[in-house]
C-alpha cells in the first residue's frame, strides 16, 4: 500500500488532487476530517473550554468557528495555535496511524494524505510520496475570498505554517493546479501510472 501525501498552500486544491487520486482507487484519509471529530470526544473538549473558555461551545459542543476566532483572532496567535496543536496534534496523528493499519488490512493500492499541516506535525513520516500542489497566488487569493478570507487574513494563516518553498523541496513530486479540472485530474493519473498502481 502506497502513501501518498498532498501538500501545498492554503486554498491550492489539495483536497481536489485527493479526489482525483480517489477516482483512481485509491482511499482518501483527511486530518482535518479527524480534527474535526475529536473536538467532540469529551477529554479534548474540556482542554479546549480550560484554555479558551466556555465562548467556544455552541449547544454543548466546541464550535469551530469560535474556536477559530480564539486562536486566530488574538495578537499571540501563533502561542495560541500551538497551544492548541499540543492538545490535538498527538490524538490526530494516533487516529493515522490507526486508520493507515485499517485500510492496509483490506488492501487498498493506495491512501491520500490530505494534512495541511503535514510537515509542521510530523505527520510526512507516514508517506511514500508528498506531491506538492502548485497554485498561483491570486487562485489561492480568490478560493480564500469565497471562504470569507482576506487577503491579509491569508497571508497571516500562511505565515503560521511551513514555507511553501520547504513544502516544495520535501516533496517527491509536483502538480500544477493553475488550470483546468481535466488537466489537474490527467496529471494524478500520469504519477498513478508512474508509480504502478493498478488502474480501475
Amino acid at each position: 500500500m502506497l502513501v501518498i501525501g498532498v501538500a501545498g498552500g492554503i486554498a491550492s486544491g489539495k483536497s481536489s488532487v485527493a479526489d482525483c487520486f480517489e477516482r483512481l482507487g485509491a482511499a482518501v484519509l483527511s486530518a482535518d476530517q479527524i480534527g474535526h471529530q475529536i473536538l467532540r470526544e469529551p477529554e479534548v473538549k474540556q482542554e479546549i473550554v480550560e484554555n479558551w473558555g466556555q465562548d467556544v461551545l455552541k449547544d454543548g459542543q466546541v464550535d469551530r468557528a469560535a474556536l477559530a476566532q480564539a486562536v486566530f483572532g488574538p495578537a499571540d496567535a501563533e502561542r495560541q495555535l500551538a497551544r492548541l496543536e499540543r492538545i490535538t496534534h498527538p490524538i490526530i496523528g494516533q487516529r493515522i496511524v490507526e486508520r493507515l493499519a485499517e485500510l492496509e488490512s483490506v488492501e487498498v493500492p493506495a491512501v491520500v494524505l490530505d494534512a495541511p499541516v503535514m510537515f509542521k506535525s510530523g505527520w510526512d513520516r507516514f508517506c511514500d510520496k508528498i506531491v506538492y500542489v502548485h497554485t498561483d497566488l491570486a487562485s489561492r487569493q480568490q478560493r480564500a475570498a469565497d471562504r470569507g478570507w482576506s487577503v491579509s487574513e491569508l497571508a497571516r494563516r500562511e505565515s503560521l505554517q511551513v514555507d511553501l518553498e520547504t513544502k516544495r523541496l520535501r516533496a517527491t513530486d509536483q502538480i500544477d493546479n493553475s488550470l483546468s479540472k481535466e488537466n489537474l485530474f490527467l496529471q494524478v493519473e500520469t504519477l498513478w501510472r508512474r508509480w504502478r498502481l493498478p488502474m480501475p
